[in-house]
């Protein structure tokens, strides 16, 4: 990694897109400090402090929604609808056709994420703001008329901050290197882990009295984090590879085919979807009663709810709320298999090889390479929804029983290793590029 970024730096043409990509990210950090006119941030803070369920949104903010700052939705509703559309293009077969249309297909379909992202930004802005109104984030002093006012400027900077960041995140695409939205949203997330490493200091490191337990409980904690990552970029990048055998045409006195090749299948093919999906189902009525005030009584949903919250799961005091955990786990599983089967198809595949004279060794062609891939596909989704689950399994696990209170979970590990893995990829294949550009004209 470090040899990467070394040769980019020497070379001028991708010098100058890190440093875009670099003024970009400071852009957005600077944004997510100024608040909106008219709130109160302590009341966002005090809100934050006394409800850990609203912590899902920060950190995907990158603590811009705690400040209530003018990016506090932040690309959350690009992200949504970035999925909401590509789950639309399985249902509608016009969004089916253009997503395999080409280049002006995807330019159409990415025209319509746009329009959906400012809609959901609106929608999500209006509702922050309604229900934060009712915790006294305007003020309860203010004339009805102000009071509105206020409400409609929240909305309306919320909705502009979104929009300026979908923007940007698409600038950095383009002029930059990387997916700009995902190098948005890594920032956001490392933005929040040095507090987090030093309130795992403060807690566990400078607490104890004696020399030998603070070198300890910096060993384990230091230990845990890297064996998590290493963990992570195993997941990332393991493989099965199915080969791949194309058999010879003879054209005349020319011979063509033959060549051997493989389909990589990776095992966590769903990448982060799987969490972030079973996330927001738990969080959203944890969420929803926050903004209305509820879920802090003794009836039976209160205690639903509480048991939705991750903030109570694995809590040696009340274990009965760890139920959460075993379904959050049980959706982490589900959805894996869900997201997979409606972006890879077996069936497609088979009949494209069968058409351009492919075959895997040992499978007729046709529906049985489709069950074989099938069969396969669904092996090793098994063992990368596994490998999620324990993902977001142990920062829950150590929150729980040690009050470990982190915001850099599995699911920011995860985003934060697949970012930096693709950036890299593509900073290496510009540089190949631009390598192979200068030996032709040599």
């Amino acid at each position: 990694m470090l040899t990467t970024i070394q040769n980019a730096l020497k070379t001028k043409e991708i010098r100058m897109k890190l440093l875009y990509v670099l003024i970009g990210l400071v852009i957005v950090r600077i944004g997510c400090n100024i608040p909106i006119p008219g709130t109160k941030p302590d009341v966002m803070q005090n809100l934050f402090s006394s409800n850990q369920s609203l912590g899902f949104l920060d950190v995907m903010t990158g603590g811009s929604f705690s400040r209530m700052s003018i990016f506090a939705l932040n690309i959350t509703p690009y992200i949504t609808a970035s999925i909401i559309l590509q789950l639309l293009t399985i249902a509608i077969p016009r969004l089916e056709e253009m997503q395999k249309d080409g280049e002006d297909g995807r330019k159409k379909i990415n025209e319509y994420t746009r329009y959906l992202s400012i809609a959901l930004a609106v929608i999500e802005g209006a509702a922050i703001v309604i229900g934060f109104r009712n915790q006294g984030l305007f003020g309860t002093d203010n004339p009805q008329s102000s009071m509105t006012t206020a409400i409609v400027v929240a909305v309306a900077a919320l909705t502009a901050g979104a929009a300026f960041m979908m923007w940007l995140g698409e600038q950095i695409t383009e002029k930059g290197v990387g997916n700009g939205i995902s190098i948005i949203l890594l920032i956001n997330i490392v933005a929040r882990i040095p507090n987090d490493l030093s309130n795992l200091y403060q807690n566990y490191v400078a607490k104890p009295t004696d020399v030998t337990s603070k070198i300890i409980a910096a060993v384990i904690i230091l230990a845990i984090i890297v064996a998590m990552f290493v963990f992570i970029v195993f997941l990332q990048d393991g493989e099965r590879r199915i080969p791949v055998q194309y058999a010879k045409k003879i054209q005349g006195h020319k011979v063509s085919g033959g060549q051997s090749s493989h389909i990589p299948l990776k095992v966590n093919t769903a990448g982060v979807i799987p969490v972030i999906f079973a996330q927001s189902l738990m969080q959203t009525p944890v969420i929803i009663a926050s903004f209305l005030g509820k879920g802090n009584g003794n009836g039976i949903g209160s205690k639903i709810l509480k048991g939705l919250s991750q903030s109570n799961w694995c809590d040696p005091k009340e274990p009965v709320y760890s139920i959460g955990l075993i379904v959050y786990i049980v959706l982490i599983i589900a959805f894996a298999y869900f997201y997979t089967n409606i972006t890879f198809n077996p069936l497609e595949i088979a009949n494209n090889m069968k058409r351009s004279g492919g075959f895997i060794p040992g499978i007729r062609p046709g529906k049985p390479t489709s069950d074989y891939l099938n069969q396969i596909l669904n092996y090793i989704v098994f063992i990368g929804a596994i490998g999620l689950a324990f993902i977001a399994f142990v920062p829950i696990f150590f929150n729980g029983v040690f009050n470990a209170d982190v915001s850099f979970g599995g699911t920011s590990i995860i985003i934060i290793v697949g970012v930096v893995i693709e950036t890299l990829k593509q900073i290496e294949s510009q540089m190949r590029v631009r390598y192979y550009k200068g030996f032709l004209d040599d």
